[in-house]
């Protein structure tokens, strides 16, 4: 600060007013296997609805996956979910040839600017796979015999010269756009309308009445649901110079016809593989780029404890701030004559962990978009709950039992343990769940895979750290580059301390200590750069076990006589 050289008042601000602000704790992340929708991209799912118009429909193939999210759905409504595939291919207007788009940002790569115009066709379907098969698109240019076009009805007018091409001398512009379910893969009823593109311009330059750009390929490309602009029409080139995709001075071309192009080449691959759903759940391993807190492991069909592990050892351990949701595979527990031998096997491969959570069986839903029962993991569910618990009270809850621990749609359980069997599991850091008559499928336990006796063996305890350790670590990046002195450390505890008064005000702990001074940041430690904060937390914990006394005493004996 200058000084002055004369009399005068100068006037400085000092922000103390910085909090630790709120975490999320309840977005939930899944890697799985669906039939539509784009392939090795996070997508942010809200619903069950939206997941159905995202991903599509369960089929046989991948109803797992999509129960999974569903599960999650019907309590939480952050989900972000990756498609895995494998060699699969997006159906193209170029007849039999697929091409691998997998999702918005490779076409942007790769395909955009034309790059396979010619090879590709003039679309190419937006979700990889045998969904785009039978999607028609149809292009109706100016001049062209729209009074018989069988999609006439569909559009108010025929195309003709648009105004902002028109002003500027060019001539025909104009063009309606139609996608067509034609062989009903997508719809189940072929000829179904999918979308439609009015008075779209063939010149890239064209704007519409508002500024935005109104060039048929940005248009389609933004728009639609279902289609890829991949190439020129050929049919509209025949003019150099003036051919589609010029300035809006040119004169266009009439195709003379309408331009139908029917999408093939679609193919799902080959199956998916353990591999190919770890590099699938590789897209949630960035802390830093993408937050998710819980973490929904795919169930390995070999039957193996591969993806489990991936799970809870690289992604869940390496981030620090997601608890991997495990399920045992369907085999251990549907129709199995040793469920417990067979779970505990597959839980036994598990390293110790409190970034993990075991549930013991799998459980039988309706799925209503095929008419069937289906068995599915569990884990969709058990993660569900712990969203729930964020909503109506807070992440140090415990998600178990008959308050917060009901699960959602369960009509049985492949293994219904026994108080014994349920000892076996619980000893053994698998969650139980019970179905009790009269109150449901319960989630009966709240163990995290920690093999060792901890506080973090408890997932409230584990989860209120993930809280606390996320909350307090976003709100000192603000300290960051800030000096090492007494005035800093007690801004640190000032912003702190408040935070953690309201937290034990509800209920996730009974004391605290934070320690910010010289006792730890000694002259060793600032002249390395450093700034130490010890914070001492006595998280609070669940009730796991209730003994009750019923005591029969004498007629004459007084009840302080025995109680002191």
């Amino acid at each position: 600060m200058a000084f002055s050289l004369s009399p005068g008042v100068s006037v400085k601000e000092i922000d103390l007013t910085n909090v630790v602000p709120a975490v999320s704790t309840s977005i939930g992340a899944l890697a799985g296997v669906f039939n539509a929708g784009p392939v090795n991209k996070v997508m942010s799912i809200s619903s069950e609805g939206q997941l159905v118009s995202v991903f599509g429909q369960p089929t046989n193939e991948n109803f797992i996956s999509f129960f999974q999210a569903a599960s999650f759905l019907k309590y939480g409504n952050n989900l972000k979910v990756v498609r895995v595939a494998n060699g699969v291919l997006n159906a193209t207007a170029q007849a039999g040839a697929g091409i691998a788009v997998l999702n918005e940002d490779l076409y942007d790569e790769e395909f955009a600017d034309g790059q396979g115009e010619g090879t590709n066709g003039n679309w190419t379907a937006k979700a990889p796979g045998i969904s785009g098969n039978g999607i028609k698109v149809e292009i109706c240019t100016a001049g062209t015999s729209f009074a018989t076009w069988q999609y006439k009805d569909q559009f108010d007018a025929e195309p003709e010269t648009s105004s902002w091409v028109s002003a500027r001398g060019g001539v025909n512009d104009e063009m309606h756009v139609i996608v067509v379910d034609n062989g009903g893969f997508i719809t189940g009823t072929p000829g179904t309308i999918l979308e439609k593109f009015d008075f779209v311009s063939q010149a890239s330059d064209s704007k519409k009445e508002d500024g935005s750009n109104n060039y048929y390929k940005n248009v389609v490309n933004s728009g639609s649901k279902y289609v890829y602009w991949t190439g020129l029409p050929s049919q509209l080139t025949a003019l150099p110079g003036q051919e589609v995709g010029g300035p809006s001075t040119s004169t266009f071309v009439d195709a003379g016809q309408i331009i139908s192009d029917p999408l093939t080449g679609g193919s799902d691959g080959s199956a998916v593989t353990a591999g190919d759903l770890q590099m699938g759940m590789d897209l949630f391993a960035d802390a830093d780029t993408l937050d998710v807190n819980l973490l929904i492991s795919p169930v390995d069909a070999t039957g193996q404890a591969v993806l489990a592990k991936y799970a809870v050892e690289t992604i869940a351990e390496g981030r620090k701030d997601v608890v991997a949701m495990v399920s045992p595979p369907l085999a251990a527990t549907v129709a199995n004559a040793d469920p417990v031998g067979d779970v505990l096997a597959f839980t036994n491969a598990i390293n110790s962990s409190s970034y993990g959570f075991a549930d013991s069986s799998a459980v039988k839903m309706y799925d209503k978009y095929n008419d069937v029962m289906r068995w599915v993991p569990a884990n969709g569910l058990t993660a569900g709950l712990m969203a729930n618990v964020d909503n109506v009270a807070d992440a140090w809850f415990s998600p178990a039992g008959l308050n917060r621990g009901q699960l959602k749609g369960v009509s049985k359980l492949a293994m219904n343990p026994t108080k014994s069997q349920r000892d076996d599991l619980y000893k053994n850091r698998v969650n139980p769940l019970v179905s009790f008559p009269g109150e449901g499928t319960v989630l009966f336990g709240d163990k995290t895979l920690l093999s060792r006796p901890s506080a973090f063996d408890r997932i409230n305890v584990r989860r209120l750290f993930i809280v606390l350790e996320k909350a307090i670590a976003t709100a000192s990046k603000y300290q960051l580059f800030e000096q090492n002195d007494q005035f800093t450390r007690s801004q640190f505890r000032s912003m702190v301390e408040p935070f953690m008064r309201n937290v034990k005000g509800r209920r996730g702990m009974t004391d605290f200590l934070v320690v910010c001074d010289e006792t730890n940041n000694t002259p060793e430690v600032i002249d390395t750069n450093n700034f130490v904060a010890d914070i001492y937390i006595k998280p609070t914990r669940s009730i796991n076990f209730i003994n009750l006394n019923f005591i029969a005493t004498r007629t004459g004996v007084e009840f302080s006589e025995l109680v002191g």
